[in-house]
């Protein structure tokens, strides 16, 4: 089935879920908290939209075509007026959400799929207060979500089989590439390989054993080169389980077990310093560097998102 669908959230991975949206020829109600959310809303899919047709990635006609598809409004009750699909996109905040999905419950009929994008909260928490709870399902879009195939599509307790089925329908239309979490854990699947390499990298910039610098190179230039290709049980097939054993046997027990952030990132932290969004954290973020880096991911992912097209 066609799902009429509306995000809730402007911001970050709303409007870059609802270009990724567009993009397919879905069009979409997008809720913003007002005007000013709103317009910087806006002005995120004007930007993105613009570097994918540069890119070409889309046409001329493509590109206008994605204005007259996306809807905005700062009304709830309209934006999921005649909504079959919902996905959720406010900050990661449990009780905001769980505020949120109670309110969604009772706007929508019982039919209608409500799915969040959480970064590792579980769908069974975010449903606690919901009516339907067989409804409710996470689709977890990583960012930038117009330009990364992969949303984990993430099973709470009670999620029915059907919203399982029309998720994953939706987000093949969508052109994502779905992968389905049986069983809801904090995290998920990305997040967790993600932050367990964080974890270590951290343990490795406390030990003082290199640079921040060559530790991002130590990963850009070996391990995040070749897991465009193979992921991690691909990677020791192909390099020998044997030599995955016995590098696992003696490396395992020397490796950071740490339950809480390090103190270089407990500083930064403590004085304000959050990266990018503030100017400065791990790295200087001078307005040029943001601009330079920012750009180059986007070029580095469109890049791929192009081989994957060329692969279909």
């Amino acid at each position: 089935m066609n799902e009429n669908l509306s995000i809730i959230g402007s911001g970050t991975m709303g409007h870059s879920i609802a270009l990724s949206a567009a993009i397919a020829g879905l069009e979409i109600n997008i809720w913003g908290t007002d005007e000013q959310d709103i317009n910087r809303g806006k002005l995120g899919i004007k930007e993105k939209a613009g570097m994918l047709k540069e890119n070409d990635v889309i046409s001329d006609a493509e590109y206008e075509k994605v204005f007259s598809l996306i809807h905005f409004t700062d009304s709830l009750e309209k934006c999921v007026a005649e909504a079959t699909y919902v996905i959720e996109a406010v900050p990661e905040n449990l009780q905001l959400k769980q505020n949120l999905f109670k309110t969604l419950s009772q706007l929508c009929q019982s039919n209608v799929i409500l799915a969040s994008n959480t970064s590792g909260l579980k769908p069974t928490e975010i449903a606690a207060f919901s009516e339907n709870p067989q409804r409710t399902i996470g689709t977890h879009f990583w960012n930038p979500g117009h330009l990364i195939p992969l949303v984990e599509v993430v099973l709470g307790e009670k999620t029915s089989p059907e919203t399982v089925s029309r998720s994953l329908d939706l987000m093949k239309q969508m052109n994502k590439k779905p992968i389905v979490i049986n069983k809801e854990i904090l995290g998920s699947i990305g997040n967790r390989l993600q932050y367990a390499l964080f974890r270590e990298a951290q343990f490795i910039l406390d030990q003082g054993i290199a640079s921040i610098e060559d530790i991002d190179a130590a990963v850009k230039y070996s391990i995040g080169r070749r897991l465009q290709v193979t992921g991690p049980f691909m990677t020791a097939d192909m390099g020998g389980l044997d030599v995955f054993h016995s590098i696992s046997d003696y490396l395992f027990p020397d490796l950071t077990n740490s339950d809480q952030p390090f103190n270089r990132l407990k500083t930064l932290v403590k004085e304000g310093k959050y990266g990018q969004k503030t100017g400065e954290g791990y790295y200087d973020w001078s307005s040029s560097f943001s601009k330079e880096m920012n750009e180059q991911r986007e070029k580095e992912l469109i890049y791929w998102l192009k081989k994957d097209r060329e692969r279909i």
